[in-house]
């Protein structure tokens, strides 16, 4: 398999370059369908995620291990797991509105979609119409590939590299301050406050959690009362309690027992006796 440069020379990739190219592009555009089709969220993200390290792999093997090692462990490692986190603390069971507030917004928003992709798509092209076409290898120079990035991010790109970080962590210092709850001094309670507080109710320990003194540990068990009866403040929020099978109780002194029958007697057996029945 061959490729031709604007120089007009042949460069011809190796069969390992072409196997991994024929194995994992499928395997890519397979997670990407996946991630857009997919009815899960949790499903779409680990769609997404395969399609990640298929183009981390491609990096590497194209000769940039740089890049190859910022798309598995930032992309791959870092932002799909924070996208995990966020799914699981929403909720992957949520479901969205499908009511429109707008009439039609869905179409406007996949007509613009589409023109906004070709306006940038026009952009691209006309951007580089004429350029001369090289490898990766002149592209990168003689050092390699962290030196020549290294080189472009601190001589041609250095202002936008410094304005990109600049406008990072002013949205991360604006999403502190839009989150921040502004106090009135002395309104916070002290710890000696809330302990007079808990106090000055009617009940100032804690709420029995499910499943104490009951034959399960489960959050749907109730607690049980020492009489046996069943605690409506264990109750679970949003679950329905289950009844549990408890042990028979006794009802009476004779199944009960006494201690002697439990710890044994204090009279002495008949083996103990000099001249008992044993002897």
């Amino acid at each position: 398999m061959t490729v031709l440069a604007a120089a007009d020379t042949a460069v011809t990739l190796g069969g390992g370059e072409t196997a991994v190219f024929w194995v994992l592009g499928p395997v890519a555009l397979a997670g990407a369908l996946g991630m857009v089709f997919s009815r899960n969220a949790v499903h779409s993200a680990l769609w997404l995620v395969l399609t990640m390290l298929s183009l981390g792999v491609f990096y590497v093997v194209q000769e940039a291990p740089f890049l190859g090692a910022v798309q598995i462990i930032v992309y791959t490692g870092a932002i799909m797991i924070l996208f995990l986190f966020v799914l699981m603390l929403v909720g992957r069971d949520s479901s969205d509105s499908v009511v429109e507030t707008l009439r039609g917004q869905r179409v406007a928003a996949g007509v613009l979609g589409v023109g906004f992709a070709g306006l940038v798509g026009a952009g691209i092209a006309r951007a580089t119409e004429g350029l001369p076409v090289v490898g990766l290898e002149q592209a990168q120079g003689n050092g390699g590939n962290i030196p020549g990035i290294a080189e472009l991010l601190f001589t041609k790109y250095l202002l936008a590299f410094e304005v990109t970080s600049a406008l990072l962590i002013t949205a991360a210092v604006g999403a502190m301050v839009l989150a921040h709850i502004e106090r009135e001094p002395g309104s916070r309670q002290t710890q000696k406050d809330l302990s007079r507080a808990r106090f000055l109710t009617d009940r100032p320990q804690t709420l029995p959690g499910p499943g104490v003194y009951a034959r399960a540990n489960s959050v749907a068990a109730p607690a049980l009362l020492p009489d046996g009866t069943v605690t409506s403040e264990s109750f679970a929020t949003g679950i329905e309690p289950q009844d549990v099978d408890q042990m028979p109780r006794p009802t009476g002194r004779e199944q009960l027992g006494s201690p002697d029958a439990a710890l044994g007697t204090l009279e002495p057996a008949p083996s103990d006796i000099p001249g008992g029945r044993d002897r």
